[in-house]
């Protein structure tokens, strides 16, 4: 069983497909909290929980009564049925962490019917959680955006840094690339030092940086300093333009 917490018909706002429309699952879930970010929600309860800017997909003690749980394929495939969808429109797998539901044969089963029909699927991930490409082939058909943690995030470097894991996505994957999340206030040498690191493990991958923000101003107030990294070290700037346009991180 998976748990979803959301789902929308949208444009693609962050990476190498931006603009794209497309479908977004959100599942609820994560293998870390990433409190570092600074981001916060209020919880149904009325507590203010920090994390990422999607910490309401992480934190199942405060917002897990807002999860859906989905225990058979045919309730995602009926999800997908309710929208007015150009064919094989893009779909998105996102979180949390979808890959901590790698096994689960309700995920399988779903992107066996997506690949079936022609969706290009892409798992928004934190490179962090083991696919196994042999028994569930599926996976070598999926678009892998990369989103390795860096020091900011406040998680331990063993814990969000796992070159065994995603290295092996990079090389079975149809496509993949790296996507990091930067602000200002971290920007430097060993801040740089930290992403070439991690790169360095997949040459060639294309490494795209975006400004961390989980509102149009927080977005906003770190994006020159990231545009001027991208400059200084031949990344490519990623916008997050959902939350540009809505000022927004849910359903968008």
């Amino acid at each position: 069983m998976l748990y979803l917490v959301e789902h929308f018909y949208s444009i693609q706002g962050e990476g190498r497909y931006v603009g794209v429309p497309s479908l977004f699952f959100r599942f609820g879930g994560c293998n870390l909290r990433c409190e570092g970010f600074g981001c916060s929600e209020r919880a149904p309860d009325g507590s203010i929980v920090k994390g990422c800017d999607t910490v309401y997909a992480v934190d199942k003690k405060h917002f897990g009564a807002l999860w859906q749980p989905i225990e058979r394929v045919e309730t995602l495939i009926g999800i997908m049925e309710g929208y007015a969808l150009p064919e094989g429109v893009d779909i998105v797998l996102t979180g949390g962490e979808p890959l901590i539901y790698a096994g689960d044969p309700v995920l399988v089963g779903f992107l066996e019917y997506l690949r079936s029909r022609g969706h290009r699927v892409t798992f928004e991930t934190n490179g962090a959680m083991p696919v196994d490409f042999d028994r569930h082939p599926v996976y070598r058909e999926c678009v892998y955006a990369l989103s390795v943690k860096l020091s900011n995030s406040g998680e331990p470097y063993a814990k969000r840094v796992k070159p065994e894991v995603f290295t092996a996505i990079a090389q079975h994957a149809r496509e993949s690339f790296l996507k990091f999340t930067v602000d200002g206030e971290h920007l430097g040498s060993a801040f740089e030092a930290e992403i070439d690191a991690i790169a360095a493990y997949l040459p060639g991958t294309q490494v795209y940086c975006m400004p961390l923000g989980g509102s149009r101003r927080e977005v906003e107030a770190n994006t020159e300093a990231v545009i001027d990294i991208c400059k200084h070290k031949g990344y490519t700037y990623s916008d997050r333009l959902h939350i540009r346009i809505w000022d927004a991180n849910k359903g968008v």
